[in-house]
C-alpha cells in the first residue's frame, strides 16, 4: 500500500512562487516515476509534469519554463517548484505514482489571485 501526502499549497499573487512537496511511503520510491497533476472544477485532471527514476522529466506546454519537478530519494519526496504563477494555474494539485494501480495524494489547493 502506498500513501502520498501533498503540502505547500496556498494563496499567492500573480507572478509569485510556491513550492509543493509530496511525501511518499514505500521503500521502492527510488524506482518509481512520480508525477504532478492538477484539476479545476469541470475539467479533466491534467498531467503537468513527471520525473523518472533516472531524472528524465516531462512538462506540459502550459507550465514549461515556469515549473520545475525534482526528487529526493533519501527523503522519499518529490517537489514542484512553481514560479511566475498565473491565475490560470489555480487548481488542486495532486501527486501521483502509477504502479499496478494509480495512487494519489489528497491534493493541495493552489490559488493565484490578486
Amino acid at each position: 500500500q502506498v500513501q502520498l501526502v501533498e503540502s505547500g499549497g496556498g494563496l499567492v499573487r500573480p507572478g509569485g512562487s510556491l513550492r509543493l512537496s509530496c511525501a511518499a511511503s514505500g521503500s521502492d520510491f527510488s524506482i518509481w516515476t512520480m508525477g504532478w497533476y492538477r484539476q479545476t472544477p469541470g475539467k479533466q485532471r491534467e498531467l503537468i509534469t513527471n520525473i523518472s527514476p533516472r531524472g528524465r522529466t516531462y512538462y506540459a506546454d502550459s507550465v514549461k519554463g515556469r515549473f520545475t519537478i525534482s526528487r529526493d530519494n533519501a527523503r522519499n519526496t518529490v517537489y514542484l517548484q512553481m514560479d511566475s504563477l498565473k491565475p490560470e494555474d489555480t487548481a488542486v494539485y495532486y501527486c501521483n505514482v502509477q504502479l499496478v494501480v494509480n495512487y494519489w495524494g489528497q491534493g493541495t489547493q493552489v490559488t493565484v489571485s490578486s
